[in-house]
């Protein structure tokens, strides 16, 4: 590090579950940032295929080999949890356009609630484009073989819920 500063920023999601495009996501933006914090998002009325627990230690397993990596929950707003943990920037990615109508919507309520924080967009490498946590959690619902074998989230993740559907 060449500065005194750490800049952080906050990947946050609900992560359910992870899968290759979130870790892409999470390993790119330590281009641009010292830390950044993978911030699962818990909300206690929601029901959710895995418990904020389950879904935080499947984050974790996932991400457990980079060091400036942090993973965490929260039940808030997202900027005023950026706030709390001192990050400069909000990350969130992009896979396909109709993603973008919301992701814009969602950084213009956030700037508006945080002009200090900045909004930092990825665009999913090509290779993940077709992978998004619904489709793992239908599949799984329905019994079939996960196609992404080596995802924490599919190793043990996937065979929890199917236990459980």
């Amino acid at each position: 590090m060449r500065h005194n500063h750490i800049y952080r920023a906050v990947l946050p999601g609900s992560f359910n579950p992870i899968h290759y495009g979130h870790i892409d996501i999470a390993h790119r933006a330590l281009r641009l940032f010292d830390e950044v914090i993978v911030a699962v998002y818990v909300h206690p009325g929601k029901p959710d295929l895995f418990s904020g627990e389950e879904r935080v230690a499947l984050v974790r397993e996932s991400l457990k080999d980079e060091p400036r990596i942090r993973v965490a929950s929260y039940n808030k707003l997202t900027v005023d949890y950026a706030r709390e943990v001192g990050a400069q920037a909000i990350v969130r990615g992009l896979r396909v356009f109709s993603d973008f109508e919301l992701e814009f919507r969602m950084a213009l309520a956030n700037r508006r609630l945080a002009p200090d924080i900045e909004i930092v967009t990825f665009i999913a490498a090509e290779e993940h484009l077709h992978i998004s946590s619904s489709t793992i959690r239908e599949i799984a619902s329905l019994g079939g073989r996960c196609l992404f074998d080596d995802a924490a989230a599919c190793r043990r993740g996937a065979a929890a819920a199917l236990r459980r559907a």
